[in-house]
């Protein structure tokens, strides 16, 4: 018989048996192709030796007006922005108390006791003392530098808490028992969240009328992930964790300034005595907005903690009427603080800016006179003003409700419209300019999504994982045909789905989805489309979020933070190695093909020897000098239920490289027979990268049995 290609159709297709899809390849891990051929996908490497405290679920990247590229990070617990690879903890801060005269109670161990009445803290918050002096006295160790720090807690009671200091008492700490001083301020940061979701299952652990499986067990639902979401506005960060407050970061301040709420920005003013009185502020206001004031002296005729309206802009100022719509007049002059600009909304979903006329908008959050979270209920601040949030004729503050749906999920921006998912419909929210400013028309219902993290945009097409299948949506919604369908949602850890998310791979015409397989709690999976060459593959790799973005050279993600691993940003595409912990690992890779006849498939065949047809391009001698190298394996099956019968494998490896071509092993001798027959080519060597062209196989007929 004469030398037989060795050529598949590209893409992975586990749709059907091994051997219904004949002609294309069945298995692959860290492949992908390129113009139909299969090639190892590129290497990754830290972003620095820097690294974060907790699972981090969000990345951003954006630069100031300075240069400053900015990269926000979200964990559950904390918030970082990375600037040059140092990770600068800008978490906000919940509250700050002066707590009781001696707090911290000591004992023969680095267990500290701390008492805070009423406290707010859950087990892992943070808190930061300062004003703390010595215990004990002169010759002891638990001195104020080791209090004044951040500890993390664990909570005891409502009113105490412990956390562990960096020394174990002297005799003199203990005989002390008790200290701190008199003026020991606590910061306490925002409370932590889930760095997975938790099923609870039993009576009790769902909301009333959620599906049960037998009376009396109760249902099934899942503690909330700290998901965080973030999007520049201009220079500045606008960003807030699910189902939590509006923070703002600004650029102006140092890198490591805290984000402070949204609401709480609202400067100072001063009042001149004049009817109406004339305020001047330090922040310029919109007509409409509501806020309230305190502090300072506040002149006769403005009370704290009262709501205005601003009237008549000019400027950096203004005048006010009252809530019965009044004209204020003062009596005298006076100073203040605006400490709430009234209606910001207090809790939210989901957060974007447009990019029409720059309004902020906020996707499920609390009604105007309301902290309680309508999870259908969209609102937006003033054109190109994020601290008016208040509708009236004279800005464009605004609100809608959506009706299809329980929660909304998630939006993605694209050119013309928001994408907004709910939990079973999709809507296309478009700016209309006055009256109506934004409108919401529903594009399709039944229609599912994974998760908040689980939908992206791509060449201009928005891609998502719904519960069961996939989704484009270009202009009108269509079911994304996939090869993968059966293994990717048959394999699928569905109570972990909130750990779902997507990402670009642009460079190489991807979209990328990571999810938690069946067995596992952690993400270990990864799903890609390529929409270029409309095909699908696979493999595993632990990541927690993803963003490439223009201003990076490389896409980047997310790593775990565990007990043996620390948290960092991964560059993706560069090297041909695992370097994730900093030492050099080889990316172990392969693609199997599905099942293909010898001939017709009525005789046997005896495959004597494979003459390889690839190349190394950009690969490197190991550190010892070895050369790149691949392994290319055949399977021989009687039939499909046979099993395989033999199997040989053999090294290819590379020799030295020309200008018009390369020179590797030229032939590999076999012995095996088969009337099927399975080809794979793995490697698994540092410095190794390699694409498939089109091996030959020898043959020569060996019998009916």
């Amino acid at each position: 018989m004469p030398l037989q290609k060795i050529l598949f159709q590209p893409g992975v297709n586990k749709e059907n048996t091994r051997y219904t899809t004949e002609g294309g390849w069945y298995e692959a891990d860290k492949v992908r192709f390129r113009q139909g051929n299969p090639e190892v996908i590129g290497g990754w490497q830290p972003f620095s030796a820097a690294t974060y405290q907790g699972v981090c679920r969000s990345l951003w990247n954006w630069v100031t007006l300075g240069g400053d590229n900015l990269i926000g990070v979200g964990t559950n617990l904390k918030f970082y922005i990375n600037q040059g690879g140092a990770y600068n903890d800008v978490t906000p801060i919940r509250a700050t108390s002066t707590i009781n005269n001696n707090p911290f109670a000591l004992t023969a161990s680095t267990t500290v006791t701390v008492t805070d009445t009423s406290h707010g803290c859950v087990t892992g918050d943070f808190v930061t003392f300062s004003g703390a002096v010595d215990i004990g006295g002169g010759g002891t160790n638990v001195t104020a530098a080791v209090l004044n720090q951040q500890f993390q807690v664990i909570v005891l009671t409502a009113n105490t808490y412990t956390i562990v200091i960096s020394v174990t008492p002297n005799a003199t700490a203990i005989a002390a028992a008790i200290g701190g001083g008199a003026s020991v301020v606590a910061a306490y940061q925002i409370s932590v969240g889930p760095a997975i979701p938790v099923p609870f299952v039993g009576w009790g652990a769902g909301s009333w009328g959620e599906i049960a499986t037998t009376w009396g067990n109760g249902g099934t639902s899942t503690s909330a992930l700290r998901l965080w979401n973030q999007i520049n506005y201009g220079q500045d960060l606008v960003f807030g964790p699910r189902t939590g407050g509006i923070y703002y970061w600004s650029a102006s301040g140092t890198i490591s300034t805290r984000g402070v709420l949204l609401n709480s920005l609202g400067g100072t003013v001063s009042f001149t005595n004049a009817s109406p009185t004339l305020v001047t502020s330090t922040i310029l206001y919109t007509e409409g907005a509501a806020i309230q004031f305190s502090g300072g002296s506040l002149p006769t005729g403005v009370s704290a903690a009262t709501t205005y309206y601003v009237f008549q802009v000019n400027g950096l100022t203004f005048n006010l009427l009252d809530g019965a719509g009044a004209v204020v007049n003062t009596s005298s002059s006076g100073t203040g603080t605006v400490s709430l600009i009234v209606d910001v909304p207090t809790v939210q979903n989901n957060l974007t800016v447009s990019d029409i006329s720059r309004f902020v908008i906020a996707f499920g959050c609390n009604d105007y006179g309301s902290n309680v979270l309508d999870p259908m209920l969209i609102r937006w601040s003033a054109q190109d003003d994020i601290y008016n949030w208040t509708p009236d004729p004279t800005n464009q503050a605004g609100f809608t409700r959506l009706s299809h749906g329980s929660e909304i999920v998630t939006t993605v921006q694209t050119r013309q419209e928001i994408v907004v998912f709910t939990d079973s419909s999709v809507y296309s929210l478009q700016y209309l300019g006055p009256p109506y400013v934004w409108a919401a028309q529903l594009l399709g219902d039944n229609i599912s999504i994974m998760s908040p993290n689980s939908a992206v945009i791509a060449s201009g097409i928005v891609y998502w994982m719904g519960v069961d299948k996939f989704y484009t949506y270009d202009g009108r919604i269509n079911t994304l045909n996939c090869d993968l369908r059966r293994f990717v949602f048959g394999d699928l850890n569905q109570e972990q789905a909130l750990q779902v998310f997507s990402g670009t791979n642009e460079g190489f015409n991807e979209v990328w989805w990571f999810y938690c397989s069946a067995s596992s709690t952690a993400v270990d999976r990864y799903v890609i489309y390529n929409y270029q060459e409309k095909i699908w593959y696979y493999g595993t790799m632990s990541r927690t979020a993803w963003l490439d973005s223009g201003l990076q050279a490389v896409p980047i993600a997310a790593n775990y933070f565990t007990a043996t691993l620390t948290g960092n940003i991964i560059n993706h595409e560069t090297g041909l190695n695992d370097n994730t912990t900093g030492t050099v690992v080889a990316i172990d890779a392969y693609i199997s093909s599905s099942e293909f006849d010898i001939g017709d498939g009525h005789n046997f065949g005896f495959v004597w020897r494979v003459l390889p047809d690839l190349t190394f391009e950009n690969a490197e001698n190991t550190p010892a000098g070895a050369v790149p190298l691949v392994s290319m394996t055949l399977q021989g099956l009687a039939n499909s239920g046979s099993g395989v019968t033999s199997t040989v494998s053999q090294p290819v490896s590379k020799s030295n490289t020309y200008v018009i071509t390369e020179q590797f092993t030229g032939q590999i001798f076999t012995r095996m027979r088969g009337r099927q027959m399975i080809f794979k080519i793995s490697s698994n060597q540092v410095n190794t990268t390699w694409q498939l062209g089109a091996p030959r196989i020898d043959i020569r007929p060996d019998g009916r049995r």
